[in-house]
């Protein structure tokens, strides 16, 4: 019965924070205590150097160390160089240092620090900790839940480092401010009757970035949709595109699909 009632609370507290669950930025929610996941994210965006398109896969396992306190480790694969290759790796975690819950509605706000190791050559003047750059960010996000509605928002300062391989770029800035407005809405159901119901949310979502020696800066749109199957399972389906940018990008526009599943209190 004790296990009985921590899986309930568990899925209560996954189902709740359904619509908080963005496709490109991190909400202030945790992943529930004593869990792990394990997320395949993919992306074909389009090259601007060649016209073609570059493909990528991340690999990630996510631990909910306790309520306040998650870890992530991520893998980075593309197939800018003559086949599918490892192009580099981070570790992720954030802190939730503050909650304050009501009936139907909930605020948090949490602290995170990224390390990103990448072996690749520097494509491009922005800075992306996900396979192209080595360098860290740290930041705060903070999210509010109003019933079926979430907001969060994120600011995070990011510096880059050398590759492994490849100095970074003398005249490229190496210093920038990440950011980003997100907004998701539960569809379905409009009731809960049970958690094995598909929860279906909506998203919109602006990600952008400003060098702090340069200026320069870009912001996408990304609108998607999601879907939570089992309380347990999620797919995400998104598309990006730019809206504008002084900053050199080598993929702009594309299409996202992340796959995700969480075993719940592996670790209680």
């Amino acid at each position: 019965m004790r296990k009985l009632s921590i899986l309930f609370i568990s899925l209560l507290g996954f189902s709740s924070q359904a619509q908080e669950l963005f496709v490109m930025a991190e909400p202030a929610s945790n992943a529930p205590a004593g869990s792990i996941s394990a997320r395949v994210g993919q992306s074909l965006l389009k090259n601007e150097m060649t016209g073609g398109n570059i493909y990528s896969i991340a690999p990630e396992v996510t631990w909910g160390i306790n309520k306040n306190f998650m870890v992530r480790g991520s893998a980075f694969l593309d197939d800018m160089n003559n086949g599918l290759g490892f192009s580099g790796a981070s570790a992720y975690a954030k802190y939730r240092f503050l909650s304050v819950d009501d009936m139907q509605s909930h605020f948090r706000m949490a602290a995170f620090g990224r390390y990103s190791h990448s072996k690749g050559f520097i494509h491009q003047e922005a800075i992306d900790l996900a396979g192209m750059n080595s360098g860290f960010e740290a930041g705060i996000v903070a999210t509010q839940l109003i019933k079926k509605v979430a907001i969060s928002a994120t600011a995070g300062f990011v510096q880059a480092f050398d590759n492994s391989s490849y100095d970074f770029p003398s005249d490229f800035g190496k210093s920038a401010v990440n950011y980003s407005l997100s907004v998701g809405r539960l569809m379905h159901p409009k009731k809960y009757t049970s958690f094995k119901e598909t929860n279906i949310n909506t998203m919109l979502e602006f990600v952008g970035q400003t060098n702090t020696e340069n200026g320069k800066s870009y912001l996408d749109i990304v609108p998607s949709v999601q879907f939570i199957i089992n309380s347990q399972a999620r797919v995400d389906i998104a598309y990006k595109k730019e809206l504008y940018s002084s900053l050199h990008r080598i993929n702009t526009d594309g299409v996202y699909l992340k796959l995700e599943y969480t075993f719940f209190n592996v670790t209680k």
